[in-house]
């Protein structure tokens, strides 16, 4: 049995190597990965030696001949083929390891140029991959190294690879292709060309929005059923998931979870990882039917219960500290559906025990500091399906400095109505559109969310704190859009509203302006909308 390796990536490959020649099994390799196996003092053929041709042109050829290629794609079933690799000398290779050159690791460094990008565009890998890859049934093809372990196995104990690691192997080696060239179509589509500015050291400009999208998502289960019992659904995650996002917990007790939980899940833990404070958020149906911070998980939890109990009935709640014994009892008390945290302690976790259904998730917080999305844990990009298209926006992902806020009426808020004010705006981010939402105190008093008329938001958002038992007078309000007319903005001072923050631009705002005066309550203008479809 002979070998090829060749890898750029060369995690665990002297081990590998030296397992497969334990095995009897032939070394060939190439240029770095030849050098560091002799280093090792394995004994390796280089591939030059069996082209009889040298590496060239800076190492960008050395793989491309059919030595190589006949080795990997001859059928050995068929007389014909294995008769023309003895008629031309060819041996068969029966074991290829290839990782490719580091393109996607390239361009993400700051300043890569346009000269490294192409450098690191690998053609040899990607050939001898798909050559290996289509011959699975007589090729093992091993495109990374946490997939050593299992060949080995195999391999020691039966001396060759089983028909369906093989077939798994090669499905993994295409995928990784794929991966690959979606990456590179992904960066040169996006590359702003200007000839005038071509050397060694242009680093081009880049659009956010390449000619042509390649996303590249993972499976990670298939669920039970969809939105409805009538669909079919499946759980992706991008290939390199962000930190703290939603896909990289893990489930520590509770039934599968549905794409309804999965979405609420989401909408909740990107809430409530907003806040730097302990915080609490309990989501039904995609909206935030209760946010509130406190001095601990018990007190956020408790506030954001009593928004509006009724929706929390069966809801998704998400916490940003570790559930301790004392707030796990509480929460116990309700019919929840999904629980996240960054952590549980072995008291919440003997609280939940018994309520076997209950969905518990472990999601760490992203690390503090981060200076991209990714590393904030926020997706960049937004998708929305449409028939037969794709919308594509920045996510929104803008967080409200203070410094950005102006203040357009003759009444001032105070310092306690400011922080209301940040916080209400902090939560309609996260609430369908039409979105409105009374806070006081550093909890939700009521919230409107998803109707055709701002109106009809703000007459549902006073309904649920009179269901609640709550009152609205002296609470901070937050639209997510301004108010058209100075109606909206009635409605929610006769509720109790004594200040009020929109993103303004309306052509009537000095109507709106005029009838805070009139009201003699605060309004504050953010500048920025955050519409939520």
């Amino acid at each position: 049995m002979n070998a090829l390796l060749s890898v750029s990536d060369k995690t665990g490959i002297v081990e590998f190597a030296q397992a497969l020649h334990a095995l009897g099994i032939k070394l060939l390799s190439t240029g770095g990965t030849a050098k560091l196996l002799q280093e090792a003092g394995l004994p390796v053929t280089e591939v030059a030696e069996v082209t009889q041709f040298p590496e060239m042109l800076d190492g960008r050829v050395k793989t491309l001949h059919p030595k190589v290629h006949g080795g990997l794609l001859a059928r050995r079933e068929l007389p014909e083929h294995m008769a023309a690799l003895k008629q031309h000398g060819i041996d068969t290779i029966d074991l290829l390891v290839v990782n490719l050159y580091p393109f996607e690791a390239t361009v993400a460094k700051a300043g890569c140029t346009l000269a490294d990008a192409i450098e690191n565009i690998d053609i040899g890998g990607p050939a001898m991959v798909r050559s290996a890859a289509k011959n699975w049934k007589d090729v093992g093809v091993i495109t990374s190294a946490d997939q050593y372990e299992a060949v080995l196995a195999e391999l020691k104990a039966g001396g060759k690879l089983s028909d369906k690691l093989r077939f798994a192997l090669s499905v993994a080696a295409f995928n990784r292709i794929a991966q690959y060239d979606g990456a590179i179509s992904d960066y040169l589509s996006s590359v702003t060309f200007e000839e005038e500015k071509l050397s060694e050291a242009y680093v081009p400009q880049r659009t956010l929005f390449p000619g042509q999208s390649n996303g590249i998502f993972t499976k990670v289960q298939d669920l039970r059923y969809g939105e409805n019992s009538h669909q079919q659904a499946a759980l992706y995650r991008d290939l390199y998931p962000a930190p703290g996002s939603l896909v990289t917990g893990v489930q520590l007790q509770g039934k599968e979870l549905s794409y309804n939980n999965i979405a609420d899940a989401d909408a909740a833990w990107e809430c409530v990882k907003g806040f730097d404070v302990p915080a609490c958020v309990i989501v039904k149906h995609a909206n935030p039917c209760g946010v509130a911070v406190g001095l601990d998980a018990l007190s956020a939890y408790s506030k954001a219960f009593q928004t509006d109990p009724t929706s929390a009935f069966g809801g998704i709640i998400a916490l940003n500290r570790t559930l301790d014994g004392a707030a796990a009892a509480q929460i116990s008390k309700q019919f929840v559906e999904v629980l996240m945290a960054p952590d549980f302690t072995p008291e919440a976790l003997e609280v939940f025990k018994p309520k076997a259904n209950v969905r518990l998730l472990k999601i760490a917080l992203p690390a503090h500091g981060g200076k991209t999305d990714w590393e904030r844990g926020r997706n960049a990009m937004d998708a929305k399906r449409i028939g037969s298209g794709l919308l594509l926006q920045t996510a929104d992902n803008h967080e409200l400095a203070i410094t950005e806020l102006k203040v357009v009426t003759k009444k001032q808020p105070t310092l306690e109505e400011m922080e209301d004010l940040l916080f209400a705006w902090k939560v309609a981010k996260y609430v369908k559109s039409n979105a409105i939402v009374f806070c006081k105190g550093g909890m939700t008093m009521g919230v409107g969310a998803g109707q055709m008329s701002r109106l009809d938001s703000a007459r549902i958002a006073s309904i649920k704190a009179q269901h609640a038992g709550l009152t609205l007078q002296g609470t901070a309000v937050a639209s997510d859009a301004f108010f058209p007319f100075r109606d909206g903005l009635d409605v929610v001072v006769d509720a109790g509203a004594t200040c009020v923050i929109q993103p303004g631009g309306s052509m009537r705002d000095q109507e709106v302006i005029d009838a805070a005066d009139e009201r003699g309550v605060a309004m504050v203008f953010s500048g920025v909308r955050h519409f939520r479809h």
